[in-house]
């Protein structure tokens, strides 16, 4: 991956890059809040504005990006409210121009949502039913899947080898990730036989819109296999009785479209361990990329990896807790 790279990606060639498609720009853009990879939104000419979004060079391949775009527009051909992607006249999704990889998505607003809100709770269970019911009619083919592996060893080696976590931390770091993992798989035990399905894999409020029409999805940029619960944990905040509270809206709204397994709530904590540490090492990964280092600038310091010690330690005693339970 180059150190810079999105250093060649001027205003001009963003101009240049959606006009290739068959558009006219009107000059206007700016950029959407976006770290893996850029959004700008562009004005037109002759219309509305829309969308682009450039790809972090090699991070997906371009079968695994065509995937994720057909798994937006079947949901959305399903009139499941997600933005998918904007095809040209050859039904073509995924650009290149200049060197980098792009696709065009309609402007879509919205706020969001108010998850304190019991009904919005249904409502966001009931979306995310419709979202599972069709995320598992078939399997990915090119998109990864959510492993122990790859959210949780892979990258807590990775801060470790590339001297991320200061020397004095690192026993401590490694001894602690060591067994948060190692009750992670002891979750995953008592959770036993759980199907993987297609899903939004990073569905936090940040990744919701809502309008008063309701919710949709504007980006599948991390869709992945997992189990259905990883779509649904990130709902939930606040102590035990609260989130048992807030679960039992969202499993109320969701079983109208779509079965649950109660045996999945035992890998909720695991999950919050796997992308706590999954997190540390993205930000590790991406640290050359000089929009990190100014954006999050509390990773890498001493507080920084005492606290995450701390946190995965909190982690393990929440692993050895029941699993939280539906209400009746």
């Amino acid at each position: 991956m180059p150190d810079l790279p999105y250093q060649n990606l001027t205003p001009d060639l963003i101009l240049d890059a959606v006009e290739s498609c068959g558009y006219r720009c009107d000059g206007r853009q700016f950029a959407l809040n976006s770290f893996e990879n850029r959004v700008y939104q562009v004005g037109l000419e002759d219309g509305p504005a829309l969308v682009a979004k450039f790809y972090r060079p090699q991070r997906w391949s371009n079968d695994e990006i065509l995937e994720e775009h057909a798994f937006a527009l079947e949901l959305a051909a399903r009139e499941i409210p997600v933005v998918a992607p904007l095809a040209t006249a050859d039904g073509a999704t995924l650009h290149e121009h200049r060197g980098f990889r792009f696709a065009l998505f309609p402007r879509r607003p919205g706020r969001a949502p108010e998850l304190e809100d019991f009904d919005i709770l249904r409502w966001l269970g009931r979306f995310l039913g419709r979202t599972h019911a069709v995320g598992a009619l078939k399997a990915f083919r090119h998109r990864p899947a959510l492993d122990i592996a790859s959210f949780g060893e892979e990258p807590a080696q990775f801060v470790i080898e590339n001297g991320f976590v200061p020397a004095d931390l690192e026993s401590a770091f490694r001894s602690i990730t060591d067994e948060a993992l190692r009750r992670v798989g002891e979750c995953y035990q008592r959770a036993g036989t759980v199907r993987n399905i297609r899903l939004h894999g990073d569905c936090h409020a940040g990744n919701i819109l809502w309008t008063d029409g309701g919710p949709h999805f504007v980006d599948l940029d991390d869709c992945r296999s997992g189990p259905a619960v990883q779509d649904l944990w990130m709902l939930l905040s606040g102590d035990r009785d609260a989130m048992s509270a807030q679960l039992g809206q969202v499993i109320a709204g969701y079983r109208e479209f779509h079965d649950f397994n109660p045996a999945e709530l035992a890998l909720i904590e695991a999950l919050r361990t796997l992308r706590m540490i999954h997190y540390a090492g993205w930000l590790a990964r991406r640290w050359h990329d000089p929009a990190f280092p100014a954006s999050f600038p509390w990773f890498n310091t001493q507080r920084y990896w005492q606290d995450q010690i701390l946190a995965l330690r909190e982690q393990c005693a929440a692993m050895d807790e029941s699993p939280l339970e539906l209400p009746d």
